[in-house]
């Protein structure tokens, strides 16, 4: 019996896993804001953590906030989707918004964005492949969270790159070598882990790349009966700081 479930869950990860791309979460210099990115064969989805009163801005491309550079902003407005000006010059929002927030989150004077977006976006937008690579974004939080607030200050920017790493190509190895188990796998109402006490999180994605739940561990178990019968994948943040990753089959 479990040689079949080993056989069920590598048959899966071959099929899926290879559909997906993470960069795991990234830490933006001085500034406290995190950034993680995942791909799927049709979106991106965007995690963008900072300072609950502070307007949150990602650009991509190496060019910074030159007149037509694409970005991601959160702000008090219900636009997301921008475009920089110049330097010195306010972005604009885009006539077309194609980030779709999902999630907005406080905790601990921390807020918590999810967006998606499909792959291309829309015009203006720069394309994001769902490949292993390198993403260059810059970043920048501002004084407040309306963009009128203010200039963000040099203290407050900076670049990074995002390497997008395969989510099956880390999956067996990670897995085994922290023996952190899921099962049993189908399951119907609740997943269980061998060595739970090493995770902290639980991130779960619909196949399409969508995120529809986050669960602290605080068991053994997580409880999965509100989760539509399907396959789904798990990004599991570990204690030590190391993302690991999973299919589950929902019966």
């Amino acid at each position: 019996m479990k040689k079949l479930l080993l056989l069920t869950s590598m048959a899966l990860a071959t099929s899926l896993g290879a559909q997906f791309f993470s960069s795991g979460t990234v830490n933006l210099g001085s500034t406290g804001m995190t950034v993680k990115l995942v791909t799927s064969p049709t979106l991106a989805t965007i995690t963008l953590t900072g300072a609950d009163t502070s307007y949150l801005g990602i650009g991509f491309g190496t060019s910074g906030m030159a007149n037509g550079a694409d970005g991601f902003i959160y702000n008090s407005s219900a636009n997301r989707d921008y475009t920089f000006v110049g330097v010195g010059g306010t972005p604009t929002a885009d006539a077309s918004q194609d980030w779709t927030q999902t999630s907005n989150t406080v905790s601990g004077g921390i807020r918590t964005v999810v967006a998606t977006r499909s792959l291309s976006g829309g015009a203006g937008d720069t394309a994001i492949p769902n490949a292993a690579g390198t993403v260059n974004i810059f970043y920048a939080k501002g004084p407040g969270t309306a963009l009128s607030s203010g200039y963000h200050g040099g203290g407050n920017r900076g670049y990074a790159s995002l390497t997008m790493g395969s989510v099956l190509a880390t999956n067996d190895l990670a897995l085994e070598s922290k023996k952190v188990v899921l099962y049993p796998n189908p399951a119907k109402e609740t997943a269980n882990f061998k060595n739970a006490d090493k995770i902290t999180s639980v991130d779960i994605f619909e196949s399409t790349g969508r995120k529809v739940k986050s669960v602290k561990m605080e068991s053994e178990s997580i409880n999965i009966s509100d989760l539509k019968s399907g396959n789904y994948y798990l990004e599991i943040t570990l204690k030590d700081g190391s993302t690991s990753f999973e299919q589950l089959i929902k019966q």
